[in-house]
């Protein structure tokens, strides 16, 4: 290739994002824990639509997705006006960053935040920048810290991922109150949906010209497949999205599904609430192996290992076991490993494993 030929700053920075591994070499059933999917799958009214949408495959889908976007604010309290959906909520962090940040502009994130704020910073040759967080969760007083007047997106997800902590709906807003002028922030709600009561921060976009959340179809609704989000925001920042939105970024499938999803909030609730009693028990049983974990509000926890090498082994033996979870170090955790919360069988099966592996150490 030409050297004339060059990406856009920043691009060449990115390294390739590696989601969690989902098949092992000669082990024709590994159980998958390693991308926070729902064990129990989605609802059978998803599924059914799922299956309806083969006769209209053909067409193409519509453009504003009002269907969807009028489901999501029914069930949400919202204004349907004001709702954007994506191609998984990645999509909407992307727009955001096409739209608000550019070079000699700077996107903040926690350093244990989403790998994808780096990456679409990076993409549209913004700098990165890193605030510290306390003992694995955000530190409102270092993001506010490390703004400037360079500063355009804070990103937050709340519950975090990787680490499953969160901080309280008054830190939020207060980091809302602190930041620049010309400073937006980002709530990044794709684990929302596991806390009971939880608004996400639709509060706070409803009392602030200055904040958008996020949510995603690919978790509690384990429709990760099929990729869809969507996001929430001040009807300005909104129109600017859908200014560079694709304009057939969602299928028919895809709209249809989600908004049978979106109504199903019986399935939700019972999704939520078996995703919490496992979760207790999973953390419990390897706590009493000698691998703590901070109290995680979503469907994962962050197994803490004494150092990198033993959380490198213990992932290595769990492969040996046919269970795949996620190693960390890409989050700067590298003595942790993220394991989702799957069935009653597959949290069985993961400490009796751990139990094993310590066993022979």
């Amino acid at each position: 290739m030409s050297d004339a030929i060059r990406p856009q700053p920043g691009i060449l920075d990115i390294a390739l994002y590696e989601g969690g591994k989902s098949a092992l070499d000669g082990a024709a059933n590994a159980l998958k824990l390693s991308s926070n999917e729902n064990p129990f799958g989605p609802s059978d009214k998803a599924k059914e639509a799922f299956l309806r949408s083969v006769h209209q495959i053909h067409r193409y889908p519509s453009t504003d997705h009002a269907a969807l976007r009028a489901a999501i604010a029914e069930v949400h309290g919202l204004d349907a006006g004001r709702v954007i959906c994506g191609v998984g909520s990645d999509e909407i962090i992307t727009l955001l960053c096409q739209a608000y940040a550019g070079r000699g502009d700077e996107v903040l994130f926690t350093e244990h935040g989403f790998l994808m704020y780096r990456i679409s910073a990076l993409a549209v040759g913004a700098t990165p920048v890193e605030a510290t967080e306390r003992e694995r969760t955000t530190d409102v007083d270092a993001l506010l810290a490390a703004c400037n007047h360079r500063t355009r997106l804070v990103f937050i997800a709340n519950p975090n991922n990787p680490t499953g902590t969160m901080i309280e709906a008054a830190e939020v807003a207060r980091l809302a109150q602190g930041l620049p002028p010309q400073a937006l922030l980002v709530l990044d709600g794709a684990y929302a949906e596991y806390v009971e009561g939880l608004d996400g921060g639709l509060a706070l976009v409803e009392s602030r010209a200055n904040v958008v959340m996020t949510r995603t179809f690919s978790k509690i609704y384990g429709l990760g497949g099929l990729r869809i989000g969507w996001g929430y925001g001040p009807r300005a920042i909104i129109d600017v999205l859908n200014r560079i939105r694709g304009p057939f970024n969602l299928s028919n499938t895809a709209l249809d599904v989600a908004e049978a999803a979106v109504r199903d909030q019986d399935y939700v609730a019972q999704c939520r609430a078996e995703n919490a009693r496992l979760r207790v028990w999973l953390a419990e049983a390897l706590a009493e192996l000698g691998v703590p974990s901070d109290p995680s509000l979503a469907n994962f926890v962050l197994a803490r290992f004494a150092d990198a090498a033993e959380a490198q082994a213990c992932d290595a033996y769990l492969q040996t076991q046919g269970l795949l979870v996620r190693q960390v170090a890409g989050y700067k955790l590298p003595h942790c490993l993220r394991i989702t919360v799957g069935d009653k069988s597959a949290c069985r099966r993961v400490a009796h494993a751990v139990a094993q592996f310590k066993g022979v150490r």
